[in-house]
């Protein structure tokens, strides 16, 4: 059986989302979680050895990287989900799914930079990482305009100078579409550059911190911390507006602009297709990935 997890955490004390050996990570933390609940549990011969559920998820954050609305799941047996169903709670609510987010957050209360928001029975055909067909980022950014607000420390970062808002915006439309991202990815040995990017914008909110969307098919390694730095150095008036669109099309790692902090960085939203669709879009992105090129389906 499998559940959908909804998921929000504060970037700050974490090496980013993937497990590693003797390092705090996201899903390292809530993998430890789920081996409390499930783990030791053996009610008979057939589940005596299923092990503790492992996390897929939409998309690997670095670390420092925040998410308000990241999405993961995980596959229960037979009698792991047979445990759940046994929650009265759970039953009440109509999905024993339900019930796994309270658990988990009761384990979670000292670590309280990450929580589960909400835990489901995953439509047929769902997969976090392969149905998804988009992922929506957020990146905040103070000027000498703003000023510095000591609250903003760990989710902000901080730039010199008054930054050209209305320039950054122009420059980053250019950069929207199909193309070769990879004068803005960190490269990896056999994967893909190229991706969708859907929308991007900047704008101020209204304590005029600057504030990037940039929300793409998926992201490649260090991308939107890339595309950040490239218009920040276009509203301080290092690069010109088509600068940006230039330095995309040479297609190599360049020093004309710095990849910015992770902290200033946060995933707010995964977009999936109607239910219906979930298990065609998971084929279709797993074809795309097995071709070769070993892409992660996001991270940032």
């Amino acid at each position: 059986m499998r559940i959908r997890l909804d998921i929000a955490y504060d970037g700050t004390g974490f090496r980013g989302w993937a497990r590693q050996p003797s390092l705090r990570t996201v899903q390292g933390v809530l993998e430890a979680a789920l081996h409390r609940i499930f783990g030791a549990y053996a009610p008979g011969a057939d589940d005596a050895h299923a092990p503790a559920p492992r996390l897929v998820v939409a998309g690997r954050t670095d670390a420092g990287v925040h998410a308000a609305a990241q999405v993961a799941h995980l596959d229960l047996s037979p009698e792991q989900w047979a445990r759940l169903a046994n929650d009265r709670r759970a039953q009440r609510d109509g999905d024993p799914a339900s019930g796994l987010a309270r658990r988990m957050n009761g384990i979670l209360r000292a670590d309280e930079d990450v929580t589960v928001t909400a835990s489901r029975t995953a439509p047929e055909g769902f997969d976090a990482r392969f149905s998804a067909v988009w992922r929506r980022y957020e990146y905040r950014v103070a000027d000498d305009i703003t000023g510095y607000r000591p609250l903003d420390r760990f989710n902000t970062t901080p730039v010199r100078g008054a930054l050209d808002v209305h320039a950054m915006d122009a420059a980053a439309s250019t950069l929207i579409g199909l193309h070769d991202f990879a004068a803005y990815c960190r490269p990896r040995e056999g994967a893909t550059t190229i991706r969708t990017l859907l929308d991007y914008s900047w704008h101020r909110d209204d304590a005029g911190t600057l504030v990037a969307g940039v929300r793409a098919d998926a992201f490649c390694h260090s991308m939107v911390r890339a595309l950040v730095g490239a218009c920040v150095a276009v509203g301080s008036g290092r690069l010109a507006p088509e600068e940006v669109a230039q330095l995309r099309d040479a297609g190599q790692r360049t020093s004309e602009f710095k990849v910015l902090a992770a902290r200033g960085l946060t995933l707010m939203e995964v977009g999936y297709p109607a239910d219906e669709l979930l298990a065609d879009r998971a084929a279709q992105t797993r074809g795309r990935r097995t071709l070769g090129d070993g892409a992660p389906a996001a991270t940032t």
